[in-house]
């Protein structure tokens, strides 16, 4: 997973607030309870010392997912009066929190980031034109990366025509889904339609490219909505279709991963040997186990290699003082400054010394 949704976070200096609160909205008075939520996390931001102008920068955005029906949750950033991020996430935060440190706290929200992965969703459904009586064929479609999209949807497509018309007019549809697919770099395609409703489905995925077709997933139409307000479509299919998954490219840098540790294990897994690669910047990828078990804290200096885990051994990297900061954020840091990627795998897929592994643009033996 590339990070380059952190790029504001980095193109200014702390110190930085870092707010994660429940926003849901499936609650008896939800702006109450986000309220008074934000008052807890305001008090602990002012606790820690951030000043005024950045708290008011954070509560501006607080609550602005309004529209996002359901369970969900803000992750907020803001340093020096300015907020330079908010993001909805598809979970609330398991616990709410807020902090006050050198680096951006932006570690759960890469997570809810993983596996990433673009797809396109289409809901086929034959409906009777109020005029006429005749029966229409709809279908609405539209991309996503997930699981983000779930409450970041971006905007649908649709398409009405006679069910009669269905042959011609599947050329068209299929056309503009191929397009679709392409713009997003889908790696999925989710098609819905009635269960016992082949003809339509078919006629519309035989249009298709063939090697489009290969990556179609059809499902039934089991009565659920289509969409919730302000959330993605075919959310209940795509999570039963893309849960505990890992997108092609990360799929693809695991299996590099997997030949290079079986080469070279010692510079592969471990927290010491994550370390030393992002020091050297040798480090492609940091492979991170989920659930995550990091250090609370690790020691880091001025720059993104500055990266230890005890102080003294930033002496040995011409660091004269350092400071500890969440591990979590140290670690983005590195990997924002070097270019490296992220792979959040399951731990039950690929448990990993340390719950981290990196695989490296070359190798070179320990000094």
């Amino acid at each position: 997973m590339k990070l380059s949704f952190l790029d504001p976070l980095y193109a200014r200096p702390g110190p930085w607030a870092s707010a994660y609160l429940d926003t849901s909205r499936d609650i008896e008075d939800p702006d109450k309870a986000i309220e008074l939520r934000w008052r807890h996390l305001r008090e602990s931001l002012s606790a820690q010392g951030a000043d005024n102008a950045t708290i008011a920068a954070l509560h501006a955005a607080v609550g602005s997912d309004r529209d996002v029906s359901g369970r969900h949750g803000q992750a907020l950033f803001a340093a020096h009066g300015r907020l330079a991020l908010a993001e909805e996430l598809p979970e609330p935060p398991a616990a709410d929190s807020a902090r006050v440190t050198s680096l951006p706290d932006v570690l759960p929200l890469v997570l809810q980031h993983a596996p990433d992965i673009p797809y396109v969703a289409v809901a086929l459904s034959r409906v009777f034109a109020e005029t006429d009586l005749q029966e229409d064929v709809a279908v609405h479609f539209q991309a996503g990366r997930w699981p983000m999209s779930r409450v970041a949807p971006e905007p649908s497509l649709s398409h009405v025509g006679a069910a009669r018309d269905w042959p011609q007019n599947a050329f068209a549809v299929a056309h503009e889904v191929e397009n679709l697919r392409q713009w997003s770099d889908a790696e999925t395609i989710v098609v819905r339609s009635g269960e016992g409703d082949v003809w339509l489905r078919g006629v519309l995925v035989n249009h298709l490219p063939k090697s489009t077709q290969q990556r179609v997933v059809t499902v039934p139409d089991r009565g659920r909505p289509m969409a919730e307000t302000g959330r993605a479509m075919l959310e209940a299919e795509l999570s039963e279709i893309l849960w505990g998954t890992v997108n092609e490219r990360d799929r693809t840098l695991m299996h590099r991963y997997l030949a290079q540790r079986a080469r070279h294990p010692d510079t592969s897994e471990g927290m010491a040997a994550v370390l030393t690669a992002l020091q050297r910047g040798q480090a492609h990828a940091l492979l991170l186990n989920r659930p995550v078990e990091l250090p609370e804290t690790l020691w880091t200096g001025p720059e993104p290699t500055h990266i230890t885990l005890a102080e003294p051994d930033l002496h040995d990297l011409g660091v004269d003082f350092g400071q500890q900061e969440p591990a979590g954020a140290a670690l983005v840091r590195a990997l924002m400054g070097t270019g490296a990627e992220l792979i959040v795998v399951p731990r039950e897929e690929l448990p990993l010394e340390g719950g981290v592994g990196a695989l490296l643009r070359y190798h070179i033996p320990y000094a």
